[in-house]
């Protein structure tokens, strides 16, 4: 290691703990809104609709994380960021939290000084191709030779060639810092395959200019396990996101949705009525920094898991992807939240 790289790896660790010194809570309070970090615009993740609004899975958890500090879904704000740009808005304190399609992995989990809060999307690097103009093609490792668009400063540039060289396949990257230069540059054919996670590519596809011309290839070569992070340092903070993510689960588990959450806090049952905050004796909340009914709140702001995924990348949105591994785990997918009690 260059003496260059241990000043900036120093000058990394003191940027992190210094952000992370400060009380999150305290200081989103103080604001009075959340600031979110997301994508610059991944249908179904997170982009601007047509009035400027902030739309996708991505940012309704933000809109969650909102409901449960403050009872109000609307108090956030988002920040739209490039993924070289996405850790060190985080790091230095830009935003509160990232929830931008951001794989976790053992090095931003690390060195980076990330938590974390859970995998609110199981995804898979996959590829895409244009049908019309190669004919054929229906497996990746038939894509040797091939110039793949592939974005910089991610988990699928490096798993692009690990595959590649696994495969003893040649290929030419074509590479772009910008989602929406690379998106441009498959469209007008400057490259013969497009690869990123393979929610992505779906969205991908909606924004080409002959979206049926494109077929996702069926191999899947890496583990991208999505999730929102927050900065190292602040226990209490990281509790907030990582138990509200868990809070969407349970809800969705319990069959508690935002139509009739108002009605299910009269139940008899003890297990619900200590997760929606009317037992009398819960202290859930509070122990959180929050106000008991935190999850009543989420609920009531976003919907639960189910109907967040449905709306923004399932069946009821345009991507219409199967939830597959994105079940809950009482319906043979992964999903799976710890009891809140």
């Amino acid at each position: 290691m260059n003496k260059a790289k241990v000043i900036l790896g120093a000058a990394l660790l003191g940027l992190v703990a210094g952000a992370a010194s400060a009380d999150t809570l305290d200081d989103v309070k103080k604001k009075g809104f959340l600031q979110c970090g997301v994508n610059t615009g991944l249908a179904g993740f997170s982009s601007p609709n047509d009035k400027g609004e902030w739309t996708g899975l991505d940012a309704d958890f933000c809109r969650a994380v909102a409901a449960a500090v403050f009872g109000d879904a609307t108090k956030v704000k988002f920040t739209p960021l490039s993924a070289k740009d996405r850790f060190t808005a985080l790091q230095s304190g830009e935003v509160d939290i990232l929830s931008r399609n951001t794989t976790w992995t053992i090095n931003r989990d690390t060195a980076l000084g990330l938590n974390f809060a859970g995998i609110t999307y199981y995804d898979g690097q996959g590829f895409m191709v244009n049908s019309k103009k190669l004919p054929g093609i229906t497996s990746a490792l038939q894509l040797s030779g091939a110039a793949i668009c592939v974005q910089s400063g991610t988990t699928t540039e490096l798993n692009l060639a690990d595959y590649f060289k696994a495969n003893k396949m040649e290929y030419t990257p074509v590479v772009f810092e910008k989602f929406e230069e690379a998106n441009a540059a498959y469209d007008a054919g400057r490259c013969d395959a497009y690869t990123t996670d393979q929610s992505g590519l779906y969205a991908v596809r909606l924004q080409m200019s002959a979206p049926d011309d494109h077929v996702v290839l069926p191999e899947i070569i890496s583990k991208e396990p999505l999730g929102p992070a927050v900065r190292q340092g602040d226990d209490k903070w990281f509790d907030i996101v990582k138990w509200t993510y868990f809070a969407l689960l349970n809800t969705e588990e319990a069959g508690i949705t935002q139509a009739n959450v108002e009605e299910m806090k009269s139940t008899e049952n003890p297990d619900l009525r200590r997760l929606l905050g009317v037992e009398a004796d819960t202290k859930i909340g509070t122990d959180l920094g929050l106000t008991n009914d935190w999850v009543v709140n989420i609920v009531k702001g976003v919907g639960n898991y189910g109907e967040i995924f449905e709306r923004n990348v399932g069946t009821g949105s345009p991507l219409k992807i199967a939830r597959g591994a994105n079940a809950l785990w009482t319906k043979g997918g992964l999903q799976y939240g710890p009891p809140i009690r």
